[in-house]
């Protein structure tokens, strides 16, 4: 696996204060906000991104919204799909299949040990539409 950033998503109802939490305490910047979701990377290792998503937001697949599925760590590779089919035939669980998300995603998860999932990201061309729409577009 070519793996070029590893992202932490964290499940939680203030994503504002979460990520303010970490800017404030170990050095990490604010470089998306969208109100439901903020990304924060540090500032001294660029590979490394804590991303703080609302619980309860429409993204969030409802497996994780259980007590069964707690965490989900982010892995962004060149290629989704050749490693959505590898993940498959290693026999893991997929508990939310590839999709292409309008804000510049494809993307899907598998289920892992102790309620962790993987989120395996490549980065895609946005809807610019969708980018419009959200206060984005440059």
């Amino acid at each position: 696996m070519d793996i070029r950033l590893v992202g932490l998503a964290v499940l939680c109802d203030d994503p504002g204060a979460g990520a303010g939490w970490f800017t404030e305490h170990f050095g990490f910047e604010v470089g998306v906000d969208l109100g439901w979701y903020l990304n924060t990377q540090h500032r001294d290792h660029p590979k490394l991104s804590i991303d703080f998503v609302l619980r309860d937001h429409p993204s969030t697949h409802e497996v994780l919204r259980s007590e069964k599925g707690n965490s989900l760590i982010a892995f962004l590779v060149p290629d989704a799909d050749a490693e959505e089919r590898r993940l498959r035939a290693a026999g893991l669980e997929v508990v939310m299949p590839l999709v292409s998300e309008p804000w510049g995603q494809r993307r899907f998860q598998v289920a892992g040990p102790e309620g962790l999932h993987v989120e395996i990201v490549q980065r895609v061309a946005p809807d610019p539409q969708w980018m419009r729409d959200n206060g984005l577009a440059r």
